[in-house]
Formats: structure tokens, sequence, C-alpha cells
């Protein structure tokens, strides 16, 4: 039976059997799936594609298809958070690899001021100006260097074309992150965009603005060369790099054929299978805006593109089936049926030989005019050392002033900080708390209602028992725990932490001595923590897939988990008390879970008398500026230190009640 709390008719201290062994959780099975707030999420996200479906729709004539192009690209650059200017590429090659029909010059240019990208230049043997294709890595370690990449690129050339295959942040030699004896820190490529993500998205960035803006430098690249003929530049990658071919090709008007490779499908197949994928993969609020997979090829309508997949992929088949239909129709619309098409072959995620060879017959049809095939082959590859342009084998370590994708959020978020300040000279607090809130997505607490509350019941500790309960507030169901002494005084503590309710909670812990003192402490799994969980947190990433899931829908899930803990600690306030004289509210967050804390405190202060922090970032600026950022994605939220920081959560919430430790 659950019992609004403001009724106060249940109580505490009730008396039920311990078990023989200790048992803390507070839900079945079937419960904590019906409690997952990555299901939630789902289904508020099929919603929104619903209401994208209807738009889709409702596209009839080339103007209305041109007013959705022009609305959409607006969102998605903005999204990114713009890009920079073009400044000199300051190209230049390295060394000059002789192959059979063709050479492969290794190339380094400036994408930004001390921002190096290297690169693979295929050139044919060719007595005139030849078409070429930039070539995107997928997420593999050695990028340019892998076999796939070199296979792009010996193909393009062996069919009478130039590519230019270039590494991407975080791969490559173009790690971001390295360690004391400068190789990269992390094995795995999405690592670095997760963790490059996290300054970005402070900042107001993506991990994509970078990729999309190198991406964009390397047709500017191609094009200053004269071996190039300047508007046939096609584009295509696999897997990540489908992904950022499906960008370059809807934001740049230069790219004149394109083929993503598995990649493209629709967000609907993509969440219900393996989900969000990593960091630049996931534009901010683009599902409730309307964004989805088969835009990108709506965007660049009718330009001619195809979609690469095959049979097995992670990336569902299905969608990308209804992605094609999508853009056929519409292709039909403008009068150019023809010039979007599908291929599939039989296989895994990669790029089979026949996929290749239907990618570059696409390229040869639009790019050279030549409507044959092309045959499947195997092409041999060079060892991935003789393809590098660094000497180190890391850029961050050839160039004396290099800038990483750190450094350069790092400039920014100095710029911001000016602004803020003026900011917070000129506005009254509540103007910038009420900012916060709509930031964030915490309504006013006029809107909040008491939570729900069901007494569990009851496990024994020496010297103290333990409570276990669940809220429910806004149909999001919390466990929680109260850990109470025989005679607990009236203040209490509401206890954050990064691993929920069970954190900090073992015998002998730091909540123990919160019991020693007198004090009842309440600790709660906030939304996606401890049993309502949707995967296990990633000591470095974070719960990763709930963010980003929650991300696509425009909402923080840092805004989430405060309005949880808002209603966790309105039931330590108010439980067995009348609404008029709630009991004192200590509030404790540990790790990241401080940055919640501050946050619930800074919205209501007066529901707290008093705030501790303990291994808490001092401030967001810091977060930017780390080398590696770990254990922070999941409590940022998209651009804000365009409003605030940290420190400034502290000036609402009172200095002299918050404790940093």
């Amino acid at each position: 039976m659950k019992i609004p709390a403001a009724l106060l008719l249940l109580s505490l201290f009730l008396s039920f059997p311990a078990g023989n062994a200790e048992d803390l959780s507070c839900l079945n099975e079937a419960e904590r799936t019906g409690a997952s707030f990555y299901t939630q999420l789902q289904q508020q996200a099929y919603a929104a594609l619903d209401v994208r479906t209807e738009t889709y729709e409702e596209l009839k004539t080339p103007e209305q298809i041109v007013e959705y192009q022009q609305r959409l690209k607006k969102f998605f650059v903005t999204q990114l958070g713009g890009f920079p200017e073009r400044t000199p590429l300051n190209a230049r090659t390295v060394r000059t690899i002789k192959g059979d029909g063709y050479r492969i010059e290794c190339v380094i240019f400036e994408s930004q001021p001390n921002h190096h990208v290297t690169a693979n230049l295929y050139l044919p043997e060719a007595d005139a100006a030849v078409p070429a294709v930039v070539v995107s890595s997928g997420h593999s370690r050695t990028a340019k260097t892998a076999d796939y990449n070199q296979r792009f690129g010996i193909m393009m050339a062996k069919q009478g074309m130039a590519a230019l295959c270039f590494d991407p942040i975080g791969q490559g030699e173009r790690s971001q992150f390295l360690n004391p004896e400068g190789k990269p820190q992390f094995g795995g490529t999405t690592t670095e965009h997760f963790l490059t993500g996290v300054g970005s998205i402070l900042v107001g960035r993506n991990t994509a603005r970078y990729r999309v803006w190198d991406a964009m430098r390397s047709i500017d690249y191609l094009a200053s060369r004269p071996e190039i003929i300047k508007d046939k530049i096609g584009f295509t990658g696999c897997s990540g790099g489908g992904t950022l071919t499906s960008y370059v090709m809807a934001l740049d008007d230069r790219v004149a054929c394109a083929a993503p490779a598995c990649y493209l499908t629709t967000f609907r197949h993509l969440i219900a299978s393996i989900g969000p994928q990593d960091a630049e993969q996931n534009i901010y609020g683009q599902i409730a805006f309307g964004l989805d997979h088969p835009d990108y090829i709506l965007l660049r309508a009718p330009r001619p593109t195809l979609i690469s997949s095959t049979t097995d992929d992670f990336f569902s088949i299905v969608g990308a089936w209804e992605n094609y239909r999508q853009a056929k129709r519409v292709y039909a619309r403008l009068g150019f049926p023809e010039r979007v098409d599908l291929v599939e072959v039989e296989g895994r995620h990669g790029v089979h030989p026949q996929n290749l060879a239907t990618i570059a017959y696409w390229m040869k049809r639009w790019l050279l005019d030549q409507d044959e095939p092309v045959t499947a082959v195997e092409l041999p590859t060079l060892p991935p050392e003789q393809l590098h342009c660094t000497e180190s084998g890391q850029v961050l370590t050839s160039f004396k002033n290099e800038k990483s994708v750190v450094d350069l959020n790092t400039e920014f978020e100095t710029e911001l900080a000016k602004q803020r300040e003026e900011l917070w000279k000129t506005k009254p607090a509540d103007e910038m708390r009420t900012r916060i809130r709509q930031l964030i997505g915490v309504r006013p607490p006029q809107e909040l209602k008491p939570p729900q509350f069901e007494d569990i019941g009851r496990e024994q500790r020496e010297g103290y028992h333990i409570d276990k309960l669940v809220l429910t507030t806004e149909g999001r169901v919390l466990p929680g725990l109260t850990f109470h002494p025989p005679s607990p005084v009236d203040d209490a503590y509401l206890y954050l932490h990064d691993s929920g309710k069970m954190g900090d909670a073992e015998p002998d812990g730091p909540i123990e001595k919160l019991i020693d003192e007198g004090y009842a402490v309440v600790t709660m799994d906030l939304s996606s923590q401890g049993e309502t969980a949707h995967e296990k947190r990633d000591a470095v990433l974070t719960d990763w897939k709930t963010f980003y899931l929650s991300y696509l829908l425009g909402k923080p899930l840092l805004g989430t988990r405060v309005e949880d803990t808002l209603a966790a600690a309105d039931f330590v306030a108010f439980y067995q008390k009348k609404r008029d004289a709630p009991r004192k509210v200590h509030l404790v967050g540990t790790g990241a879970a401080g940055i919640i804390a501050l946050h619930a405190a800074a919205m209501q202060p007066d529901l707290f008398a008093s705030v501790t922090v303990r291994d808490t970032p001092a401030s967001w600026a810091d977060v930017v500026r780390q080398k590696s950022p770990i254990g922070q994605l999941d409590s940022t939220v998209h651009g804000a230190l365009h409003v605030y920081d940290l420190p400034d959560l502290v000036q609402l919430i009172g200095p002299d009640k918050v404790t940093q430790k």
C-alpha cells in the first residue's frame, strides 16, 4: 500500500524480524524492471519519434522540404556548438610512398591553429585533375592505417579517384589523452570520445563538433590541391566513419556524393536494441527536436547518397531499410529518385569486399560519370607504421604548441568565465536560480508534489536497525534505506552517493559514524542508480547509456536526479512532521553525487540546514581542464558554463551552509 508521506500514517519505528543474512534490496526482479528509468526514457523517445514521423509525412512539396532542411540544419549546427573560423591549413607532405598505379602522400595540416590532422592522400596516376573522396575512419585505434581504411583509399585510387583518409581525434596519431610514456592512455577509442565529450558538453559543444570540423577542413585541403576537381568531392566511412559521413554530408553542400556505411538506421530501432552509442553519435535534444537518422539524408536531398549496410549489423538492417524508404520518397518528390540507393551485403558489421565495390561504383557513377560495375576484390595493405606522418606517432608529442580538444575547450571556458562573471554581477539571485532551473530541467517548488512512501521491511545491525523503503515521485520509483539509531535526535541526514543507497553504507563506514552521533540517515537510489540502474555503472564513463538517452531528449540526467533528491529531502523533512514545522535536513553528497547535492540545495536552500560534499569537483571549469575527466560524464549539463559554475551554486545556497571536503 502506498500512502502520501504528507499523511504521516506509517512509522519507521515498527519492528520487523531480522533475517539470518542482511538483504538491503527493496524491489523484486519484476519491480526493478518496472522501475527502470531507462525504460521510461525509451517510451518518451518513442513518443517524440512518433511526432517526428507525423512531421515527415507532411513533407509534400519542394518548398516544404527546403524549409524542413533549413530548420533542421540550423538546429544541428547550433547543438554542435557552431564552428570556428577557417584559418590557414599550413599543409605539408612529409613522405611519399609508391603504390601500384598510385602514390600515397603522408600529409599534415591544421584544422585549427596548432591543432594538427594527420592523413594519407591516395593519388592515382593521371594526366589531369581527378575527383576525390574523403574517407572517415571508424572506431579503430590505428584509424587511417587500419586495413579497411587503406582498402578504401586503394580502391578509389585504382578506380581513378583520389582519396584522403584522416585520423579522427582520439585515434591513430591524434590521441587526446596520453600516458607518461606518450602512448594512448585508454585502449578504446570510444573512451577517448566520451571523455572528450565531458568538457565539450559543459561549454555547449559536442565531440562531433571537432570531428565534423576536421572533416570539413579535409575537404578544404583536397580543394587546395591542383590534382583534385574541386566540385567533385565525395565522402564515405564505416561505423563511426559512417556517423561522420552522415553528419558531414548533411551539413556541407560541397559533398557531391556520399556513402555512409554500417551506421544509418532509425533511432527507434537503435534505442530498442543496443541503445545510444558514443559521444559524437548523440546530439543534444535531437530526438525531442525531431532530428532522426533518416534526416541526415533528407538534409542533403537530392544529392546522390548510398546507404551501405550488412544483414547482421548491430545497427538494425530493418531500420536501414526504413531509413532508405523515407529518403526514396522525398527524393522522388524532388524528381530524383535514382540518386538514393541502398546496398545490403550478408555479414556482420564492417565493409565487406562487395560493400567496398558498390561504394566505389557509386562514387564513379556520380563523380566520374561512369556507370559501370566494380568488381569485388581483396586488396593488400601496408603495415600501419609505414603510413605514419609524425616521428613520435602522436601529434601531441610532435608539435611544441599542439592543442588538444581539452586545450581548445579550456580556451573557450576562459572566455565564458568572463561572461559569467558579468552575468552574475548584473542579475539578481532569484533570476539566476530560475535560469539554472530551466537549464537543468527542474520544476519550481510549487509544481513538485510530495512523494508517496512505502515501508518495505527492516534489517538489524549491531546497535541500530535499517528500514527499507520506496519513494514514488512523478512515476519514478526510488528505493531507499533509513539507518536508524536507537534514540535519534530530531535532525536527520540525506546521504547521496554515486553508487546509490549502498554507497558508504558498510559497517564502520561514514554513514555509521553519523549514526554513532545519534542521527538517522536516509540513503537513496536516485534515477538509474542501484536497483533502478539500466546497467552497472562504469567507473570511467559512469551511466553513459542512460545519460545519453536523456541527452538525446534534451533532459539532463542531473536535473532528474535533482528532482529525486528534492523528493527525498521532502520525505526526510516532513515524515511525521507538520508542513509548517519540518525537521532539519543535512545533505551529504559524495563524489559526483555532490554535484547533485549542490544543485538540489541551490534550488531549494530553505529545505536544507547544511550541505557537505566530499571528493566533488570544486568547479566545472576545473573539469574542463582535466586531462582525463574520469567519472564526470553523467553529471554534466549541456552548455552549463554559459550560465553558471558550481561555486555559483554555493553562493545561492549560502556559503556558511556548505562544507567542501
